[in-house]
């Protein structure tokens, strides 16, 4: 059988799958390194350090407009007024 050892990482055409591949990012950096292609490597890494960075920025993103995210998505399910959204943009605000 030909193919797999990474889990076809070269395959993954978009972010969302390298991000469920980062291991095999790891093992690809670290083959490539063992094959003397530091370039190739060096690069591979750098993608994997800046999903790295990417995911970090995101995820703080995320907690800070959790709140409203889930207001706006209540008040236009109709289980919020928009007095509690804008409550929420004041809690993000820091006010």
């Amino acid at each position: 059988m030909s193919g797999g050892s990474f889990n076809y990482l070269c395959f993954a055409n978009d972010v969302e799958e390298l991000l469920a591949k980062r291991s095999d990012l790891e093992q690809m950096a670290a083959q490539l390194t063992s094959f003397g292609y530091k370039d190739a490597a060096l690069e591979t890494e750098s993608i994997l350090a800046y999903l790295e960075h990417v995911e970090r920025q995101v995820q703080a993103r995320l907690v800070r407009l959790q709140d409203v995210w889930k207001a706006v998505e209540w008040k236009c399910s109709g289980d919020y007024s928009l007095d509690q959204v804008e409550e929420a943009i004041k809690k993000y605000r820091g006010a």
